[in-house]
């Protein structure tokens, strides 16, 4: 019995509850993984999974289990790369999950720069603004932007960018510049929509707070949709800098209302909490934690 590859096949199963799912993943067929499923716990002598029709499931003695192969499997993988050394070139696939608009706009640009240096190394990119769960959507690196991480996540701040008012000049020139805060409500406002918050908006200046109500009538799920009414002159809008400084730079939108500015977004990766990472997803999260620090708009201290 192929020890490793059952005990790593056991792991998926409980995590995705699902063996047609692992032998996806695996690239092999559904009666081979139950196969490997039967052997294991015939060598253990204890039943592992309860299977019916419809769900999959860990019994006690399983969940049991499944702590334990974790740590093997990670022992096994830390020994490997140890033996392999620095020679080791990093090769495989990394799974990586990401807000849409960053991940187009932003991310598509570095992981082509990542795949240049490593050929070897695959790169699937999932652009869900949900955040999903790691362990069971076999994700190795997931981007979030804004608070509320997940507690069973390991995270690595990247960047923090700061949030402005902008609008282009157009618009500005039509309907006029407001000149304080609560001028906001007779403007036309785009915002993102399905914020918690809804039309209301907090403004901070040092150690200053000030809330306004907004109003618009265009609200969108997808940042760049936003960029693009802004630029067309269809009101004001509140947005991260490394969204639109390629557009400050130029003129194209001009900030409103400064200094007064959003509370800024931060940015983090995330990773599975197991204790073994492949070494291309090591070297990927390396890479992107310098390369976003590094974009328009970014910092680690919010620098604009």
């Amino acid at each position: 019995m192929d020890t490793i590859r059952s005990l790593r096949c056991f792991v998926r199963a409980v995590e995705l509850g699902s063996l047609s799912a692992v032998a996806r993943e695996e690239g092999t067929t559904q009666p081979t993984v139950s196969k490997l499923m039967a052997a294991l716990e015939r060598e253990l002598g204890v039943r592992l999974l309860e299977r019916s029709t419809t769900s999959l499931r860990p019994t006690p003695q399983g969940s049991q289990f499944y702590q334990r192969a974790l740590g093997m499997l990670a022992q096994y993988h830390e020994a490997v790369a140890e033996a392999r050394g620095q020679t080791e070139t990093p090769r495989g696939l990394v799974r990586i999950n990401a807000p849409a608009a960053f991940g187009q706009f932003r991310l598509n640009a570095l992981l082509a720069d990542f795949m240049a240096v490593h050929p070897q190394v695959e790169i699937e990119l999932i652009l869900d603004d949900r955040l999903v769960d790691l362990v069971r959507d076999g994700v190795d690196i997931a981007v979030r932007q804004g608070t509320g991480l997940p507690p069973d996540a390991v995270a690595r701040a990247a960047g923090v960018s700061p949030r402005h008012l902008v609008a282009a000049p157009s618009y500005l020139e039509r309907r006029g510049r407001p000149q304080q805060q609560q001028d906001l409500a007779t403007h036309d406002y785009i915002r993102f929509a399905w914020l918690a918050d809804g039309d209301a908006l907090t403004l901070y200046r040092e150690q200053q707070a000030v809330s306004v109500v907004t109003h618009g009538r265009f609200r969108v799920n997808h940042a760049l949709a936003i960029r693009d009414s802004l630029v067309a002159g269809g009101g004001i809008g509140m947005c991260p800098l490394w969204l639109v400084q390629d557009l400050l730079d130029t003129g194209a939108l001009v900030r409103v209302l400064a200094p007064w500015e959003g509370a800024p977004q931060p940015l983090h990766l995330l990773s599975p909490t197991r204790r073994y990472q492949p070494v291309r997803a090591r070297l990927l999260l390396d890479f992107l934690v310098a390369r976003i620090a590094a974009l328009p708009g970014f910092g680690l201290k919010g620098e604009a």
